[in-house]
Protein backbone atom coordinates (compact mmCIF):
# COMPACT_ATOMS: atom_id res chain seq x y z
CA UNK A 1 0.00 0.00 0.00
CA UNK A 2 2.67 2.52 1.20
CA UNK A 3 4.49 1.66 -2.57
CA UNK A 4 0.97 2.63 -4.28
CA UNK A 5 0.69 5.88 -2.00
CA UNK A 6 4.32 6.80 -2.64
CA UNK A 7 3.98 6.86 -6.56
CA UNK A 8 0.40 9.07 -6.42
CA UNK A 9 1.81 12.48 -7.79
CA UNK A 10 -0.31 15.12 -6.50
CA UNK A 11 1.00 18.91 -5.65
CA UNK A 12 -1.46 21.68 -5.98
CA UNK A 13 -4.50 23.18 -4.51
CA UNK A 14 -5.65 25.73 -7.05
CA UNK A 15 -9.58 25.50 -7.33
CA UNK A 16 -10.24 28.18 -9.77
CA UNK A 17 -8.13 28.97 -12.60
CA UNK A 18 -7.00 32.03 -14.87
CA UNK A 19 -7.01 32.55 -18.17
CA UNK A 20 -3.36 30.91 -18.59
CA UNK A 21 -5.12 27.55 -18.65
CA UNK A 22 -4.89 25.71 -21.96
CA UNK A 23 -7.74 26.18 -24.66
CA UNK A 24 -8.19 22.56 -25.33
CA UNK A 25 -8.60 21.91 -21.50
CA UNK A 26 -12.16 23.29 -20.92
CA UNK A 27 -13.42 19.99 -21.88
CA UNK A 28 -12.28 17.30 -19.97
CA UNK A 29 -13.68 13.38 -20.52
CA UNK A 30 -13.43 11.04 -17.11
CA UNK A 31 -13.83 7.45 -17.77
CA UNK A 32 -13.68 4.20 -15.69
CA UNK A 33 -14.76 2.56 -11.97
CA UNK A 34 -18.07 3.17 -10.60
CA UNK A 35 -16.77 3.20 -7.11
CA UNK A 36 -14.72 6.20 -8.30
CA UNK A 37 -17.46 7.68 -10.17
CA UNK A 38 -19.41 10.06 -7.31
CA UNK A 39 -15.84 11.75 -6.39
CA UNK A 40 -15.49 12.23 -9.93
CA UNK A 41 -19.77 13.44 -10.57
CA UNK A 42 -19.24 15.34 -7.28
CA UNK A 43 -15.93 16.80 -8.33
CA UNK A 44 -17.14 17.91 -11.62
CA UNK A 45 -20.12 19.59 -10.22
CA UNK A 46 -18.30 21.66 -7.97
CA UNK A 47 -15.44 22.50 -10.35
CA UNK A 48 -18.15 23.13 -13.05
CA UNK A 49 -19.88 25.61 -10.51
CA UNK A 50 -16.29 27.42 -9.69
CA UNK A 51 -15.35 27.88 -13.56
CA UNK A 52 -18.16 28.40 -15.96
CA UNK A 53 -16.74 27.87 -18.50
CA UNK A 54 -15.52 24.32 -18.38
CA UNK A 55 -17.74 21.22 -19.47
CA UNK A 56 -16.42 17.72 -17.30
CA UNK A 57 -18.03 14.59 -18.59
CA UNK A 58 -17.80 11.58 -16.39
CA UNK A 59 -19.05 8.32 -17.84
CA UNK A 60 -18.71 4.80 -15.54
CA UNK A 61 -17.78 1.66 -17.52
CA UNK A 62 -15.56 0.40 -15.28
CA UNK A 63 -11.44 0.46 -14.28
CA UNK A 64 -10.55 -1.82 -17.07
CA UNK A 65 -12.24 0.22 -19.99
CA UNK A 66 -11.34 3.40 -17.95
CA UNK A 67 -7.48 2.60 -18.53
CA UNK A 68 -8.39 1.97 -22.13
CA UNK A 69 -9.77 4.93 -22.35
CA UNK A 70 -6.64 6.93 -21.84
CA UNK A 71 -4.53 4.82 -23.61
CA UNK A 72 -6.68 5.23 -26.61
CA UNK A 73 -6.68 9.19 -25.88
CA UNK A 74 -10.29 8.53 -25.37
CA UNK A 75 -10.12 10.22 -22.18
CA UNK A 76 -8.32 12.69 -20.05
CA UNK A 77 -9.04 11.44 -16.45
CA UNK A 78 -9.31 7.12 -15.98
CA UNK A 79 -11.15 6.95 -12.69
CA UNK A 80 -9.57 3.02 -11.24
CA UNK A 81 -10.09 1.18 -7.75
CA UNK A 82 -7.39 -0.67 -8.72
CA UNK A 83 -3.85 0.17 -9.57
CA UNK A 84 -2.94 0.06 -13.31
CA UNK A 85 -1.58 -3.56 -14.37
CA UNK A 86 1.89 -4.03 -15.66
CA UNK A 87 0.25 -4.99 -19.52
CA UNK A 88 -1.79 -1.70 -19.23
CA UNK A 89 1.00 0.52 -18.77
CA UNK A 90 3.09 -1.55 -21.47
CA UNK A 91 0.28 -0.83 -23.60
CA UNK A 92 0.12 2.59 -22.76
CA UNK A 93 4.29 3.03 -23.90
CA UNK A 94 3.54 1.64 -26.94
CA UNK A 95 1.13 4.53 -27.51
CA UNK A 96 3.13 7.43 -26.06
CA UNK A 97 1.11 7.52 -23.08
CA UNK A 98 2.67 8.03 -19.33
CA UNK A 99 -0.16 7.30 -16.65
CA UNK A 100 0.40 9.19 -14.04
CA UNK A 101 -1.65 8.09 -10.99
CA UNK A 102 -3.42 10.16 -8.44
CA UNK A 103 -4.45 8.39 -4.90
CA UNK A 104 -7.99 10.96 -4.59
CA UNK A 105 -9.72 8.25 -1.44
CA UNK A 106 -9.25 5.88 0.49
CA UNK A 107 -11.50 3.16 0.49
CA UNK A 108 -13.35 -0.20 2.36
CA UNK A 109 -14.85 -2.70 0.44
CA UNK A 110 -17.86 -3.62 2.50
CA UNK A 111 -19.19 -7.16 2.29
CA UNK A 112 -23.04 -5.97 2.75
CA UNK A 113 -25.97 -8.28 3.62
CA UNK A 114 -29.68 -7.30 3.93
CA UNK A 115 -29.98 -5.53 7.15
CA UNK A 116 -32.54 -8.27 8.66
CA UNK A 117 -29.35 -10.51 8.04
CA UNK A 118 -28.91 -11.75 11.98
CA UNK A 119 -24.81 -12.65 11.45
CA UNK A 120 -22.94 -9.12 12.49
CA UNK A 121 -19.50 -10.62 11.12
CA UNK A 122 -17.34 -13.20 9.32
CA UNK A 123 -13.81 -13.55 8.89
CA UNK A 124 -11.94 -13.38 5.33
CA UNK A 125 -11.89 -17.31 5.33
CA UNK A 126 -15.38 -17.52 5.81
CA UNK A 127 -16.24 -14.71 3.22
CA UNK A 128 -13.72 -16.79 0.55
CA UNK A 129 -15.32 -20.11 1.19
CA UNK A 130 -18.99 -18.30 0.69
CA UNK A 131 -17.86 -17.10 -2.36
CA UNK A 132 -16.20 -20.62 -3.33
CA UNK A 133 -19.23 -22.38 -2.78
CA UNK A 134 -17.76 -24.22 0.10
CA UNK A 135 -20.62 -22.82 2.79
CA UNK A 136 -24.09 -22.48 0.93
CA UNK A 137 -26.51 -21.62 4.17
CA UNK A 138 -26.25 -19.36 6.57
CA UNK A 139 -27.12 -21.64 9.29
CA UNK A 140 -23.06 -22.23 8.85
CA UNK A 141 -22.35 -18.53 9.72
CA UNK A 142 -24.34 -18.38 12.66
CA UNK A 143 -27.22 -17.07 11.00
CA UNK A 144 -31.23 -18.72 9.67
CA UNK A 145 -31.41 -21.72 7.59
CA UNK A 146 -31.41 -20.52 4.17
CA UNK A 147 -29.33 -20.44 0.85
CA UNK A 148 -26.96 -17.63 0.36
CA UNK A 149 -27.21 -15.57 -2.81
CA UNK A 150 -23.87 -14.76 -3.71
CA UNK A 151 -23.31 -11.68 -5.56
CA UNK A 152 -20.15 -10.65 -6.98
CA UNK A 153 -18.70 -7.59 -9.08
CA UNK A 154 -18.39 -7.95 -12.95
CA UNK A 155 -15.08 -9.12 -13.78
CA UNK A 156 -14.05 -5.70 -16.03
CA UNK A 157 -14.12 -3.84 -12.19
CA UNK A 158 -11.22 -2.71 -10.05
CA UNK A 159 -13.93 -3.44 -7.06
CA UNK A 160 -13.77 -7.52 -8.18
CA UNK A 161 -9.95 -7.35 -8.85
CA UNK A 162 -9.06 -6.26 -5.52
CA UNK A 163 -11.47 -8.33 -3.94
CA UNK A 164 -10.38 -11.55 -5.65
CA UNK A 165 -6.77 -10.07 -4.64
CA UNK A 166 -7.73 -9.78 -0.63
CA UNK A 167 -10.17 -12.26 -0.29
CA UNK A 168 -10.35 -14.95 -3.02
CA UNK A 169 -6.33 -15.77 -2.84
CA UNK A 170 -7.01 -15.17 -6.98
CA UNK A 171 -9.39 -18.52 -6.67
CA UNK A 172 -12.43 -18.85 -8.54
CA UNK A 173 -15.81 -17.87 -7.43
CA UNK A 174 -18.31 -19.99 -7.66
CA UNK A 175 -20.37 -21.00 -10.86
CA UNK A 176 -23.68 -19.41 -9.34
CA UNK A 177 -22.64 -16.20 -8.37
CA UNK A 178 -24.86 -13.64 -9.56
CA UNK A 179 -22.37 -10.72 -11.22
CA UNK A 180 -23.93 -7.05 -11.58
CA UNK A 181 -22.04 -4.17 -13.23
CA UNK A 182 -21.74 -1.41 -10.49
CA UNK A 183 -21.81 -1.09 -6.85
CA UNK A 184 -25.17 0.68 -6.75
CA UNK A 185 -26.42 -2.97 -8.84
CA UNK A 186 -24.94 -4.90 -5.80
CA UNK A 187 -26.55 -2.52 -3.17
CA UNK A 188 -29.30 -2.70 -4.60
CA UNK A 189 -29.73 -6.84 -5.57
CA UNK A 190 -28.26 -6.88 -1.21
CA UNK A 191 -31.08 -4.35 -0.39
CA UNK A 192 -34.13 -6.35 -1.98
CA UNK A 193 -33.13 -9.98 -1.01
CA UNK A 194 -32.80 -11.20 2.12
CA UNK A 195 -30.57 -13.94 1.68
CA UNK A 196 -27.70 -12.17 -0.37
CA UNK A 197 -24.59 -11.14 0.00
CA UNK A 198 -22.17 -8.81 -2.28
CA UNK A 199 -19.44 -6.23 -1.83
CA UNK A 200 -19.30 -2.38 -2.43
CA UNK A 201 -17.65 0.73 -2.11
CA UNK A 202 -17.88 2.39 1.58
CA UNK A 203 -19.74 5.05 -0.63
CA UNK A 204 -23.05 2.75 -1.26
CA UNK A 205 -23.83 1.59 1.97
CA UNK A 206 -27.55 2.88 1.92
CA UNK A 207 -29.95 0.25 3.04
CA UNK A 208 -27.41 -2.91 3.65
CA UNK A 209 -25.83 -3.68 6.15
CA UNK A 210 -21.89 -3.98 6.44
CA UNK A 211 -20.44 -6.77 8.32
CA UNK A 212 -17.83 -6.82 10.72
CA UNK A 213 -14.89 -8.75 9.01
CA UNK A 214 -12.17 -10.17 11.22
CA UNK A 215 -13.94 -8.28 13.96
CA UNK A 216 -13.27 -4.92 12.71
CA UNK A 217 -16.33 -2.66 10.93
CA UNK A 218 -15.63 -1.26 7.66
CA UNK A 219 -15.34 3.28 8.32
CA UNK A 220 -13.38 5.84 8.04
CA UNK A 221 -10.66 5.11 10.89
CA UNK A 222 -10.32 1.54 10.48
CA UNK A 223 -9.56 1.76 7.02
CA UNK A 224 -7.34 4.87 7.54
CA UNK A 225 -5.30 2.97 9.94
CA UNK A 226 -5.08 -0.35 8.30
CA UNK A 227 -7.16 -2.55 10.64
CA UNK A 228 -9.80 -2.98 8.05
CA UNK A 229 -8.51 -6.25 6.03
CA UNK A 230 -10.00 -5.05 2.73
CA UNK A 231 -8.94 -2.07 2.07
CA UNK A 232 -7.86 0.09 -1.54
CA UNK A 233 -6.57 3.52 -2.82
CA UNK A 234 -8.77 5.45 -5.20
CA UNK A 235 -7.46 6.63 -8.35
CA UNK A 236 -7.45 9.05 -11.43
CA UNK A 237 -5.03 8.70 -13.75
CA UNK A 238 -3.51 10.99 -16.27
CA UNK A 239 -1.57 11.31 -19.23
CA UNK A 240 1.50 12.76 -17.53
CA UNK A 241 1.34 15.29 -14.90
CA UNK A 242 -1.26 18.25 -16.03
CA UNK A 243 0.24 21.66 -16.67
CA UNK A 244 0.91 23.78 -13.68
CA UNK A 245 -2.36 26.00 -14.01
CA UNK A 246 -4.56 23.57 -16.26
CA UNK A 247 -8.01 23.10 -15.51
CA UNK A 248 -7.33 19.41 -15.60
CA UNK A 249 -4.23 20.01 -12.79
CA UNK A 250 -6.75 22.19 -10.31
CA UNK A 251 -9.41 19.18 -10.94
CA UNK A 252 -7.01 16.53 -10.38
CA UNK A 253 -5.43 18.18 -7.13
CA UNK A 254 -8.91 19.16 -6.00
CA UNK A 255 -8.70 16.05 -3.25
CA UNK A 256 -6.03 17.48 -1.52
CA UNK A 257 -8.07 21.14 -0.52
CA UNK A 258 -10.43 21.27 2.45
CA UNK A 259 -13.02 21.64 0.25
CA UNK A 260 -12.53 18.13 -1.51
CA UNK A 261 -11.83 16.89 1.24
CA UNK A 262 -15.31 17.56 2.41
CA UNK A 263 -16.38 15.85 -0.70
CA UNK A 264 -15.21 12.51 -0.54
CA UNK A 265 -15.82 12.23 3.31
CA UNK A 266 -19.64 13.71 2.32
CA UNK A 267 -19.63 10.74 -0.21
CA UNK A 268 -18.59 7.69 2.56
CA UNK A 269 -15.24 7.51 1.45
CA UNK A 270 -11.64 8.31 3.72
CA UNK A 271 -9.71 11.45 2.41
CA UNK A 272 -6.34 11.22 1.85
CA UNK A 273 -5.30 13.68 3.64
CA UNK A 274 -7.21 16.21 6.22
CA UNK A 275 -7.15 19.83 7.42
Amino acid sequence: MRTLLAIAIGLGLLLSVPGAALADDVKIVMDGSTTVGPIAKAFAEYYMSRNKGVNITVSESGSGNGAKSLINGTCHIANMSRFMKEKEFTAAASKGVMPVAHVVAMDGIAIVVHPSNPVQGLSVEQVRNIYLGKITSWKDVGGPDRKIVVVSRDTNSGTYETFEGLVMAKQRIVSSAEYVTSNEAARKRVSSTPTAIAYAGLGFLRDVKALKINGVIPDRSTVASGRYPVARPLFMFTNGYPKLGSYTHALITLHLTKKGQEIVEAIGFVPVTSY
